[in-house]
């Protein structure tokens, strides 16, 4: 996959922890940046629109779109199917847009093999694994047994931590918000002068 002249930022860190909200904040901070909407085989919640929040899809169709190969990456996460649209992300990118990722550390592993230089990678840390667990635990969208996989899920995720060119601790979205923003502004000269 050729970059252009576009850059994929890609945002993990396990569930719980606040991606979703941090994102809105990013956007706001800077509406420049891109969203790369992910196609799912799990329904929607309450308030996620397709196309928007995800490309919501039935497993068959998920599986054929893997067998003509049109996934930067996909995996199974939670018992649902997730992937990352080639095509979406080769237009935008050919548009020169920075393209905001957020995906689990399964899909980061797989873009990072793909695309290293072309990305950054940043992963999002609770303030305390205690606090993760009460987030997880005291979500309404999910049944008990989905919960619990989240919190097993979390823990293995948080493991990968290292292997992320930056970690932030999301104490207060609008500082992580803005710390992210600053490591996206700073990489941009590097990028530059990386391909010149």
């Amino acid at each position: 996959m050729s970059a252009a002249s576009g850059r994929l930022i890609v945002l993990s860190g396990p569930s719980g922890v606040g991606k979703d909200t941090v994102l809105r904040e990013l956007f706001r901070l800077d509406p420049t940046l891109r969203y790369s909407v992910s196609y799912t085989t799990r329904a929607p919640r309450p308030g996620e629109v397709d196309g928007e929040s995800y490309s919501f899809v039935d497993e068959p169709t998920f599986r054929a779109m893997v067998a003509r190969d049109e996934f930067l990456e996909w995996a199974e996460v939670h018992g649902h199917l997730y992937g990352t649209s080639k095509r979406r992300l080769e237009a935008g990118l050919a548009r020169s847009e920075e393209i905001v990722l957020k995906l689990d550390v399964q899909g980061a592993a797989r873009v990072r093999r793909r695309v290293a230089r072309e990305a950054i990678f940043i992963f999002l840390l609770p303030p305390s694994n205690a606090e993760l667990r009460r987030r997880l635990t005291e979500r309404a969208t999910e049944d008990a047994a989905a919960r619990q996989l989240r919190v097993d899920n979390a823990v293995a995720e948080l493991a990968e931590a290292e292997k992320y060119d930056h970690c932030i601790v999301n104490e207060s979205v609008e500082k992580t918000s803005r710390c992210i923003l600053d490591i996206i502004k700073a990489s941009r000269f590097d990028f530059v002068t990386e391909r010149s």
